[in-house]
């Protein structure tokens, strides 16, 4: 039985290959598409995880993104020739999980596999629940699971990917806890935290605010703290 099954959208034969015989080895499925449109066309409820190109000729990868959150909150690492940092902000924006540079060494990709995945599978509420699991937070009209990835708002369901739900529950476990952009990071991501980090943070409260705050621009519930970090209230 295969670990997970990961698409990857990437208009490279080769590099396709590479990964694709990477992947296989450690015994993951490993489903190919070779330009944005074919991933649409392939990603299915059973998609853990998906790989996928920047720059593609006809549907970019960031467009394909942003197509692919319309219908599932699955995780996509991005790969790039581009590593600025404006350009990473730009991929977490279309909705992407992480940014892997090229030329980029198989075995940085395979870390960041496994940690999406990781995340992915322990928090997207596919195992079993028991009773103390089941248990909600709510604040305000704020609900959100324990255990699962769900959240709702005035008892409308919300639909974050997984690192935001992961970020709205440690705040919501901790209600008017000031948490720095390093806590956050290195509770969440689980890796050290550098400077760059904290523009991602950043990324991450803003689109949850999106999400939860009537108005986005004056959020009630997660408060930046001038100078110190964010909380929620």
């Amino acid at each position: 039985m295969s670990l997970a099954t990961i698409l990857i959208i990437e208009d490279d034969a080769d590099i396709r290959e590479g990964i694709r015989i990477l992947l296989e080895s450690e015994d993951y499925d490993v489903i190919e598409a070779e330009n944005g449109q074919r991933g649409l066309e392939l990603l299915s409820q059973d998609t853990d995880l998906v790989i996928l190109d920047v720059m593609m000729p006809g549907m970019s990868g960031l467009k394909t993104c942003e197509e692919i959150r319309k219908v599932s909150y699955v995780p996509v690492l991005f790969l790039t020739a581009k590593s600025q940092e404006s350009d990473k902000l730009i991929g977490l924006m279309a909705g992407g999980d992480d940014y892997l540079g090229k030329p980029f060494s198989y075995a940085e990709l395979l870390g960041r596999v496994k940690a999406l995945l990781r995340r992915y599978q322990v928090y997207s509420g596919k195992e079993g629940k028991t009773q103390e699991e089941e248990e909600y937070i709510a604040i305000g009209d704020i609900c959100i699971s324990r255990s699962s990835n769900e959240i709702s708002v005035g008892g409308k369901k919300v639909d974050l990917p997984e690192l935001e739900y992961r970020i709205l529950l440690l705040m919501m476990q901790n209600p008017s806890k000031i948490f720095s952009a390093q806590n956050l990071y290195e509770s969440v991501w689980n890796e050290p935290y550098f400077y760059s980090s904290n523009s991602t943070v950043m990324v991450h409260i803003r689109r949850i605010r999106v999400k939860i705050e009537k108005n986005p621009q004056e959020p009630k519930h997660v408060r930046t703290i001038w100078g110190k970090g964010y909380t929620f209230e």
